[in-house]
């Protein structure tokens, strides 16, 4: 069971939700003296809004805690990240899913205590016995292994841990594993995750996973590694390449879905395809004018050493089609182009595929985890065109998400394929500093579990 929930709670403090105008309208107190204590405290329902009324004890017995508008799925987050250790159940959901109301309270309640010599227990909240409440505990284990992996340091969190974290994973769920490290890239023809980390100290390398029986639907995940992104010969000023350490995490998002699945027992057949490298800056960088072969045979010539990711994904992408999979979905950190457009909370979605749109769309509704269709817009292929190799890695300030996707497209060849340029970071929120967070993936998961079936 996750750390943050518990099926056995101990003398659980009661907690209510409320909007502000399912507050306004009480008639009764939800326990003594409530409306009393609230008046006193200026408790409207407004959003973070927050009421702790101890018990004869002394300890937290009941809690009033305000949705504002109730359109924030993560809103109880809020709650839980200031909360003191204990048990907690919910006596009044002010409208809201329990489901949405288990994942916030494990985003709030989630610390990154790795490298901390003094360790807090998070408050737990009551869950159901049986599938449910290992369902929640599921999600709530794999989104707080990706966000531990975006949030360890680049020094610790190199191709080679990347690789540590994969290999766990298939030997937890007797999954096949393999790796392809530094020049054995150039021999088994993955030349442009070699190129970008062939600077590193840690060599650049390409892991698979492979989990499932042949026969059922084939389903393919990759997800971008890069372990610390400087920008190459292009360096980053101090400011944009201070959180690099999360670049990877594309990676971590598809790890942790591919976790999900395997945990869950999902009727597919899986493999996940991770390029891990770190751009780096050294004698054998490669260097902006250079024109780098690619796994699927096109030639691409370097503008930007800082729009790296897309080569790695590139020939990830290239080796996930080879195996024909009916769905094929790649996360990537991949633009800043994304947030200017989008900002840090919505994930944007591209893809072809209508129905795939659609019934990602329709979780990302159902879960209440943000999802934004981007477009696919083909013309933009003319601003990847070069003069002198069959592509150019970046297009100028531009519709930069944009073009990122369509260069991506170019090494795509089955049917049914999504690419989601996510943010992996949030900045200061729900009472809790700056981290990874996940960004899309209960959307997707909640797609895979509608479509396939646990």
């Amino acid at each position: 069971m996750h750390k943050s929930f518990t099926t056995q709670p101990v003398t659980p403090a009661k907690i209510h939700l409320f909007t502000p105008k399912a507050f306004a309208s009480l008639t009764e107190d939800p326990f003594a003296g409530a409306r009393a204590i609230a008046a006193a405290q200026g408790f409207t329902g407004a959003g973070g809004q927050t009421v702790l009324v101890p018990g004869a004890d002394g300890r937290v017995a009941y809690v009033l805690f305000g949705l504002g508008a109730g359109k924030d799925a993560l809103a109880v987050a809020a709650l839980s990240a200031r909360l003191p250790e204990g048990d907690y159940e919910i006596a009044e959901d002010g409208g809201q899913p329990f489901a949405r109301i288990a994942a916030a309270w494990a985003d709030g309640a989630y610390r990154f205590d790795r490298y901390k010599s003094e360790k807090t227990a998070p408050p737990r909240l009551k869950v159901p016995v049986g599938k449910e409440g290992e369902a929640l505990s599921r999600e709530a284990d794999a989104a707080s292994h990706l966000r531990d992996m975006v949030n360890t340091p680049a020094a610790d969190m190199t191709p080679a841990g990347l690789e540590a974290e994969m290999s766990a994973l298939a030997e937890r769920f007797g999954a096949a594993f393999k790796s392809i490290v530094g020049e054995d890239l150039l021999t088994e023809n993955y030349p442009m995750v070699h190129a970008v980390g062939r600077a590193g100290v840690d060599a650049p390398r390409f892991l698979e996973l492979e989990w499932g029986v042949p026969g059922r639907p084939r389903l393919a995940l990759c997800g971008k590694g890069i372990t610390f992104d400087s920008g190459g010969l292009n360096l980053k000023t101090g400011d944009g390449m201070r959180i690099m350490k999360k670049d990877m995490g594309g990676a971590a998002h598809a790890i942790a879905l591919a976790e999900l699945i395997m945990s869950a027992g999902l009727p597919v057949h899986l493999k996940l395809y991770v390029s891990a490298a770190e751009n780096a800056i050294s004698g054998n960088a490669f260097r902006p004018g250079d024109i780098l072969s690619s796994r699927k045979g096109l030639t691409v010539e370097i503008d930007n050493t800082d729009a790296e990711g897309r080569l790695v994904l590139a020939d990830a992408l290239t080796r996930a089609c080879e195996s024909e999979p009916d769905l094929l979905l790649d996360f990537a950190t991949l633009t800043g182009a994304a947030r200017v457009a989008l900002g840090a909370d919505l994930a944007p979605l591209y893809t072809d595929d209508e129905t795939l749109a659609a019934d990602i769309l329709a979780a990302s509704a159902h879960t209440g985890d943000p999802v934004w269709r981007m477009p696919l817009w083909d013309p933009y292929l003319a601003d990847l065109k070069s003069p002198v190799a069959d592509l150019v890695n970046s297009s100028g300030s531009f519709a930069g998400s944009i073009t990122a996707a369509v260069f991506l497209k170019q090494f795509v060849t089955v049917k049914s394929w999504a690419h989601f340029d996510i943010w992996a970071w949030r900045k200061a929120k729900y009472g809790r500093p700056d981290g990874g967070a996940a960004c899309g993936l209960r959307a997707v998961w909640s797609m895979l579990e509608t479509r396939y079936g646990a």
